[in-house]
């Protein structure tokens, strides 16, 4: 279990749709233990794989009371009810903007063992199932802004001092991506 290098928004990675995961297996595990080390290191709500140059289906939170780890994840929505709030993501360190999302969904997938999981919840809990089954999607939860605040979103990153730094160093990841380690 080790704490891994965040990837920051311009990382193609997070911009992929992540793998399926068919295999559960001890790196799998490795891999949900790494994300919920970073993301309790970060700071962070929750986490996904591709987050950490992974591109495998996965993600951890912990927030309000709610911890774990999804693999494979869906989410519903219960009932039409939309939430606009705060919302920001270790990948876009230190910015944050209001983003309109579900007010209340329910979460499926599976745990590390291949056991179902389900997780239902409303307002930040709910936030964080459906920003981070984005990220599984390559999407940011800034293409989820409303068109004035996306343009202003855009000029803060692009003003903020981590944006174009060069990616972290990555020997090899520990974790297999379409079969084979990198």
């Amino acid at each position: 279990m080790s704490v891994q290098p965040v990837r920051l928004f311009g990382d193609p990675v997070l911009r992929s749709r992540a793998t399926e995961v068919t295999t559960f297996d001890a790196e799998l595990r490795k891999l949900v233990a790494d994300l919920t080390d970073t993301m309790h290191a970060e700071g962070g709500a929750g986490l996904a794989a591709p987050q950490i140059g992974v591109g495998l289906r996965v993600f951890t939170f912990d927030i309000d009371g709610a911890a774990g780890h999804l693999i494979n994840p869906t989410w519903e929505p219960v009932g039409e009810e939309d939430q606009l709030g705060p919302e920001g993501c270790l990948s876009i360190p230190g910015l944050g903007w209001d983003c309109r999302r579900k007010l209340h969904v329910v979460g499926r997938g599976w745990d590390m063992y291949g056991e179902p999981v389900t997780i239902e919840g409303t307002e930040r809990v709910a936030r964080c199932i459906q920003h981070e089954t984005d990220h599984l999607d390559g999407v940011l939860f800034v293409d989820r802004l409303d068109a004035e605040t996306r343009k202003l979103a855009m000029a803060e990153i692009r003003a903020a001092e981590w944006f174009g730094r060069p990616e972290p160093i990555v020997k090899a990841s520990p974790h297999p991506m379409f079969g084979k380690v990198r």
